[in-house]
């Protein structure tokens, strides 16, 4: 007996079978959708769940795979459209006095995606349909328009076979495709070059310099890293900063209050991203954040914080012993 037929038989094991070599794809994918990995997490579960109790209804005319892509991609566009998002949060970094904000930021439940969850060969892929523009970008679409262009550009599925997820027509796949990379278009800011490859040299030179300025507190070193139109965001709060100019009045508004950090290497989306830790009189380091640096050529273009509730998923401490 098959691994289908045994689990329509109530098999739990023979399910987990079948369904384990889509876990981590369908959590990345629900993840793409949402922006948020705790919610993903829970799509993925919603999807594995309706999957469990809805086997006797897979028909087997299409794979395993594209039946479970079209539970998951329903999941998460009934979470998009429920618009139950965390809400903002006011500026909670003591004794710290931002300048004023180029914006407010409306995509507040982003969360970083750590590159442990993309699978072992995301270090050789190009980091743009994961990279923290892309899927920022994704959440001010209209969730039909975010589910097509996932499918289609991103994951390689065939319009008909997204006219059949989607229940609707290869027509308006087609027209909802159109306008998604429009709209895509529209938000995603340019790099004037692309960036070093993950690992390389020359990432690695950028990475070194960024450490040392942050870690030093010099901001005058680390303002020559950034580009003239350096982006700065901080969800769940909604502070954004736009140019150098305000990025350095920024930074030095964090080590003007005596803030002096230690940071520990990791990944998130592709890019290179550090675990923050808040140096105490007593020598301890306590885990303040996750910085995640968006890179142009030999230069920082973005960089994205987000508080030290994420620090657990990429394996990070939450404090450092005194050295």
């Amino acid at each position: 007996m098959d691994l289908v037929a045994r689990a329509r038989r109530g098999d739990g094991e023979a399910f987990r079978r079948l369904t384990e070599p889509h876990r981590r794809e369908l959590l990345v994918h629900c993840y793409r959708m949402l922006g948020s990995l705790q919610d993903a997490e829970d799509a993925l579960q919603d999807t594995l769940l309706a999957a469990w109790q809805g086997l006797d209804g897979f028909e087997e005319r299409a794979s395993l795979r594209t039946w479970l892509y079209r539970i998951a991609t329903n999941r998460c566009l009934n979470a998009r459209r429920s618009a139950s998002r965390r809400p903002a949060v006011e500026w909670n970094v003591p004794d710290v006095e931002p300048p004023e904000p180029s914006r407010l930021g409306e995509v507040v439940w982003l969360e970083p995606c750590p590159d442990a969850l993309l699978g072992p060969d995301a270090r050789y892929e190009r980091s743009e349909s994961i990279s923290l523009a892309f899927v920022t970008a994704l959440q001010v679409l209209p969730p039909r328009q975010v589910a097509v262009l996932v499918l289609r550009d991103v994951l390689g599925f065939h319009a008909d076979e997204l006219a059949a997820m989607l229940e609707t027509t290869v027509e308006s796949v087609t027209s909802a495709l159109k306008r998604a990379r429009a709209g895509l278009q529209r938000k995603l800011r340019a790099a004037p070059e692309p960036p070093p490859a993950p690992g390389s040299p020359a990432e690695d030179a950028v990475v070194a310099r960024f450490v040392h300025a942050w870690e030093s507190a010099d901001v005058d070193d680390l303002v020559s890293l950034l580009t003239e139109d350096v982006f700065l965001s901080m969800p769940p709060m909604p502070f954004e900063y736009e140019g150098r100019a305000v990025a350095a009045r920024f930074c030095a508004s964090i080590f003007t209050a005596g803030r002096r950090f230690d940071l520990v290497p990791t990944r998130a989306n592709g890019q290179p991203a550090f675990g923050a830790y808040l140096r105490a009189p007593n020598g301890v380091s306590h885990g303040t954040g996750l910085y995640v640096l968006t890179l142009t050529g030999d230069r920082i273009c973005a960089m994205t914080r987000f508080e030290n509730g994420v620090l657990p998923r990429f394996g990070l401490p939450r404090s450092l012993p005194s050295r």
